[in-house]
């Protein structure tokens, strides 16, 4: 083995919902679990972000009225056997794990928890912490979790390589058995050192894949690390070409982009031109509020109005509501776009359509299992089948909750009987050329530029085909110069952000048929 390693009865790659949420459920049975994430902090990670809130169901009959929504978003094409276990076990989860051991401090309504509802939902069914209920929940799982002897947490630390009995045992002869993994090589940023963690179990929970567009909702490290660690490994992908754009992400020149929750036109905010009429109803007038139209709809909509008037955003207005209800109910939006010379209390916030979440991933089945022997995901990284086409409104937290308990305690009930052994491997061989940083960055900017203009809101014949000669040099020249050089957390990043943008050009241009978030061809509204 190598001078610097670690055992493990599992490897949680990916520190939100779904990451803990596995962790938690295999320490609670005694097993070791070792969890690392690419960021510097374990709180740092796509949950934090998520503003809206997570299903919590409001009465007996909701599990069917609930089904019924997310197979309407998803256009139909949802695996109805994950669709019910969502409705079926996610608000009991809710209760055991968020609000009776993790205290999650949900706002409440009297006696009750205030439930509020959001785009494509039939029902007020959803809890929530202000506009900031990720932050909520990851902290306090975070804190929960960290108080249990059997989990220990590597920040600033990035998975490179899954471990494969196919690739990486000294054995050769094992390479004809079922490929199994093992755990993986992991980057120390700090130290520069690679070195393998052995796992019985490996868990990919990396989130999402929106820093691959130039606007987006997303954390720093959703890069889509988990789909390109899967992918070399030969797991099996589904639906990636299904991004959903969430309609309202803040668009000021100079500022950051950020996510404008969707819980405020659920809460009666209105979208308006720069002129400032309401134009949704032109474009979707079979909805009597068409504010709360699914996602891909009102991201259309607004995307075709932009086209229209030749304008570069247009605005999402609450300034009709009480300032103080506004920025009690709103307190990160409220903040956020303040610090970005925007009260919303007294004027509409600037928004664009932006890369919001990835309804595809590595294919799993109901508690988590990959194609790859010991190989699991959950959350955002994962394809449940759940979203179909389209994902509703708050269901990415509880997925990762439902999913990530799920798989955790799949995989503490398979040690109870059987422990794999770790082949003997070959140690990593580090190369020594230097990265210039200012290729790292044309190389990112000619990717988000690429993905956003050619395989973004509009994918057509000619884009697609525009893409791939991009995307394939890229790639090439990535993987080409990858192999020599001194290794760092960007260039890993690029790395596995290069391929799966390849993978997702791929899958849209095998997909001829416009559904849900996806269309193919110009936009008709």
């Amino acid at each position: 083995m190598s001078p610097r390693s670690f055992e493990t009865d599992c490897l949680v790659i990916g520190s939100g919902i779904a990451g803990l949420s596995t962790a938690l459920a295999m320490a609670e049975k005694g097993h070791s679990v070792v969890l690392i994430s690419a960021a510097p902090t374990v709180v740092e990670s796509n949950t934090v972000y998520a503003q809206g809130g997570i299903i919590m169901a409001a009465t007996q009959s909701d599990p069917d009225s609930l089904v019924g929504d997310i197979l309407e978003a998803g256009g139909h094409i949802n695996y109805l056997p994950a669709v019910r276990q969502l409705a079926e076990l996610g608000p009991a989860l809710v209760k055991e794990v968020l609000i009776d051991k993790a205290q999650v401090a949900f706002d409440p309504d009297g006696d009750d928890l205030h439930l509020t509802r959001e785009g494509g939902h039939s029902e007020n069914r959803i809890v929530h912490r202000g506009d900031e209920t990720g932050k909520s929940i990851e902290g306090s799982l975070y804190s929960y979790c960290s108080e249990m002897p059997q989990l220990r947490f590597l920040t600033q630390t990035t998975a490179v390589n899954l471990l494969m009995t196919s690739h990486h045992g000294k054995d050769r002869t094992r390479i004809h058995e079922p490929a199994r993994c093992f755990g993986a090589f992991v980057f120390d940023q700090q130290s520069g050192e690679v070195y393998p963690i052995y796992a019985a179990h490996t868990v990919l929970a990396t989130g999402g894949v929106g820093q691959l567009f130039l606007h987006n909702t997303n954390s720093r490290f959703a890069r889509g690390d988990g789909l390109a660690l899967a992918d070399r490994a030969g797991c099996r992908l589904e639906n990636l070409e299904y991004i959903q754009f969430h309609p309202t992400t803040f668009f000021k020149a100079g500022s950051p982009r950020f996510l404008v929750s969707e819980a405020l036109r659920g809460e009666g905010a209105v979208l308006v031109n720069t002129a400032g009429e309401r134009f949704l109803g032109r474009y979707l007038p079979s909805y009597p509020v068409p504010e709360l139209a699914p996602r891909d709809r009102v991201s259309q909509a607004i995307h075709q109005e932009m086209l229209s008037t030749g304008a570069t955003c247009v605005f999402l207005d609450i300034s009709h509501k009480p300032p103080e209800w506004v920025r009690e109910r709103f307190p990160f939006v409220y903040r956020t776009c303040l610090r970005q010379g925007v009260d919303i209390t007294r004027e509409p916030i600037p928004v664009v359509p932006g890369a919001h979440y990835s309804c595809g991933g590595v294919w799993v089945d109901l508690e988590g299992r990959s194609t790859i022997q010991n190989l699991w995901a959950a959350g955002e990284v994962s394809c449940t089948g759940l979203h179909g086409a389209n994902r509703l409104a708050s269901t990415s937290l509880l997925e990762g909750l439902v999913w990530g308990t799920r798989a955790g305690r799949a995989i503490a009930q398979s040690l109870d009987s059987t422990r794999p052994t770790f082949p003997e491997i070959d140690p990593w061989e580090s190369g020594t050329v230097h990265v210039d940083p200012s290729f790292l960055s044309q190389d990112w900017l000619t990717l988000k530029h690429t993905m956003w203009n050619y395989v973004g809101l509009i994918k057509t014949e000619s884009r697609l085909s525009r893409a791939d000669g991009i995307l394939k040099e890229l790639v090439r020249g990535i993987e080409t110069f990858y192999r020599k050089a001194e290794l760092s957390d960007a260039l890993i990043g690029l790395r596995h952000g290069a391929l799966v943008a390849l993978r997702i050009l791929e899958a849209s241009s095998a997909n001829p048929h416009s559904r849900g978030c996806y269309h193919r061809g110009e936009l008709e509204i």
